[in-house]
């Protein structure tokens, strides 16, 4: 009996001590990612990263980052209108938990990573008032759970990627003030939950000329 309690004692003490350590091993890998962002920007005209991203203060605790109660993982990040120069580095993709990102209102430029797309749990993307250039990613279709998208007065070029059409839960989608062009394709139509609709001041040229009900469900 003594022996059975024993071995059920270290086994207990074995998942606590797995456990503990998977959370460390992920709390790290956010951490690095952040950091790698933190290194990649230029200009932080308030300190702000400088004095909170460091190794000292839990990276729960660091300006503009939310983690999640349950598994302590980094599930939202904004640092939106701290005037922040640079650009994105794949490593932000290691932050497998996110679902929500607002670096809006900075001063990043570049084309946004490819690498992204593996935030699979994101739901609401704010990349407005940057200057981000090179086509609108077409990662960014492959979301599954995306359901607001504002990309706003950056420098986009191009058309909009088809595969943008797929991303099925989008509700609220705004590209306005870019460099867009060419016609919009008629897969719109498949955005069967898209409610509010900005695209003007762009180079769009043409009519999407599928069914007109997409733009009614539109504000």
């Amino acid at each position: 009996m003594d022996r059975t309690c024993l071995v059920f004692h270290l086994v207990v003490i074995l998942c606590l001590l797995r456990t503990s350590i998977a959370r460390t091993k992920t709390i790290t890998t956010d951490q690095s990612a952040l950091r790698a962002l933190k290194s990649h920007v230029t200009f932080d005209p308030s300190d702000v990263l400088s004095r909170s991203w460091i190794y000292q203060i839990p990276v729960c605790n660091w300006t503009g980052v939310k983690c999640s109660s349950l598994h302590q993982r980094v599930v939202a990040l904004n640092i939106s209108h701290l005037g922040l120069q640079g650009n994105i580095p794949p490593q932000v993709a290691n932050l497998s938990f996110l679902n929500s990102i607002d670096i809006s209102g900075n001063d990043f430029q570049g084309n946004l990573p490819e690498e992204l797309v593996h935030l699979q749990r994101l739901s609401y993307i704010n990349f407005s008032f940057n200057k981000f250039s090179g086509g609108v990613p077409s990662w960014l279709g492959f979301l599954p759970n995306l359901q607001y998208l504002y990309l706003a007065n950056n420098s986009f070029t191009g058309i909009l990627p088809s595969s943008l059409f797929n991303a099925s839960k989008l509700e609220d989608m705004r590209i306005p003030y870019s460099q867009l062009e060419g016609i919009i394709a008629e897969e719109i139509g498949n955005l069967g939950n898209l409610k509010i609709l900005d695209l003007q001041d762009n180079e769009l040229m043409g009519l999407y000329r599928g069914p007109f009900s997409i733009f009614r469900r539109c504000k």
